[in-house]
This record gives structure tokens, C-alpha cells and sequence, in this order.
């Protein structure tokens, strides 16, 4: 059966389309047997090709390979829709935008959830500023612990330079127990000073973390998000 020319009116074709089919089929069939309103296994298909015409055929149109095709019954109605047939790469491309599309939903839906999260726990400004203070605050407690471990650790040092004082000349004579403290009480002072250290590196972390969340809440207590800041 041949292909329909184009036209304006796609149902128009669709008519005509189907009173040939009909034809075909055999005047005699058709008295015998009560009309079908769907006739088994025929279609009529139709489709916007990329010049911007209508046309349609009874069999898949090939002019629209590309884009969606619709199959529709005696009535006009759409039996079925037909998805463009893509080559390999095509696929692999609309898998790859679908990922993609589906990693971007889990990640907003995740920012929302941690918002709301952040909103719970932070109703408004001086609550945050409040646990800013206590995460800072511990964080210096333990600083203060380390600060009064050196300072120890500097007396202890002042008694074992007294101890030495009779071993000035030559300190390799000093006894082993001697040399021990010294090698211990400086390995300790270095530990100290390096906890200090990591502890004043925390304290930038802790700020940082803070600023970026005030940053974000700013936004949720906004009167247009119905929120509080004070």
C-alpha cells in the first residue's frame, strides 16, 4: 500500500485513509459481519517531519524516524505512541542526560532536607551564635590544658637544667635517667606545641564552617521564607 501524500490537514488523510483500507477489505466481509469500530491490526500513523509538515501513512513513517510518531484509529484517537528510533551513540547520550538529570534531583532533594535540617536546629541568629561560642569555647578549654602542660613542662626542664648545672662541663657524663628526662621532657613540649597548633587550626575550621551556615540561614529566615532571624 502506498504512501499518502502530505497536507494541512491531517484529518483529512486520516479519512481518506481509511475508507481505502476499508475498500479493501471486501464489501462482502462487511455485510456478513457486524462493522468493526477498530479494525485488528490496522493503523494509521502520522507525524510533524523536520520541515515542519504533516504526514501519514499505514506503516511507520520513515521521514520521522527521529522524532515521535503517532498511530491512530478509525476515529482519530491515538492507539500508540512510537519513540524515535536512536543509533547506539543516541542512547548512550540520552542515558547519560538521564543520569545526570537524576543525580541533579538527589542532590537538590538532599540540600532541601539539610536545610530544613539546618532550620530545626538553628530557628534563628542567636541560637547559632550561641553553639558558635560553646564550639569555640571547648576548643580553647583544651588549648588552655595544653598551655598549662608546657608551662609544667618548663619547670620540669628548670630542675633538670639545677641537675645538670654539676655536669656543665661535660653533660655526657650526666647519668642515663638524666639524659632521659631531658629527651622526654622536650619530645612532650613538642607534642604540646603541636596539639596547640592542630587545636588553633580546628578553631579556623569551626569559624569557617559557622560562616558558610550563617551564609545559607540567612536565606531561610528571611520574612519571605517565613523565618526569624533574631
Amino acid at each position: 500500500m502506498r504512501r499518502l501524500a502530505r497536507h494541512s490537514s491531517s484529518a483529512c488523510a486520516v479519512a481518506s485513509l481509511w475508507l481505502g483500507l476499508a475498500a479493501l477489505s471486501g464489501c462482502g466481509a462487511a455485510l456478513a459481519q457486524p462493522a468493526r469500530t477498530e479494525p485488528p491490526g490496522v493503523g494509521i500513523y502520522t507525524c510533524v517531519d523536520a520541515r515542519g509538515r504533516t504526514l501519514t501513512a499505514d506503516r511507520p513513517i520513515a521521514e520521522c524516524s527521529d522524532r515521535e510518531q503517532r498511530e491512530l484509529g478509525p476515529s482519530g484517537t491515538v492507539r500508540r505512541k512510537l519513540e524515535p528510533t536512536y543509533t547506539a551513540h543516541e542512547l548512550q547520550e540520552r542515558e547519560d542526560r538521564a543520569r545526570e538529570a537524576a543525580i541533579q534531583a538527589a542532590r537538590i532533594i538532599d540540600e532541601r532536607r539539610r536545610e530544613r535540617a539546618l532550620l530545626v536546629r538553628y530557628p534563628n541568629a542567636t541560637t547559632h551564635d550561641r553553639e558558635r561560642v560553646e564550639a569555640l569555647s571547648q576548643i580553647d578549654a583544651v588549648i588552655q590544658a595544653a598551655k598549662k602542660r608546657i608551662v609544667e613542662l618548663g619547670d620540669d626542664r628548670k630542675k633538670i637544667d639545677e641537675e645538670l648545672e654539676f655536669y656543665k662541663q661535660d653533660t655526657s657524663k650526666a647519668p642515663g635517667a638524666v639524659r632521659r628526662r631531658i629527651e622526654d621532657n622536650t619530645q612532650s613540649l613538642a607534642v604540646q606545641n603541636r596539639f596547640i597548633a592542630e587545636q588553633e587550626e580546628e578553631k579556623k575550621r569551626v569559624n569557617a564552617r559557622f560562616d558558610e551556615e550563617r551564609g545559607r540561614l540567612k536565606t531561610l529566615w528571611s520574612p519571605q521564607n517565613g523565618g526569624n532571624p533574631r
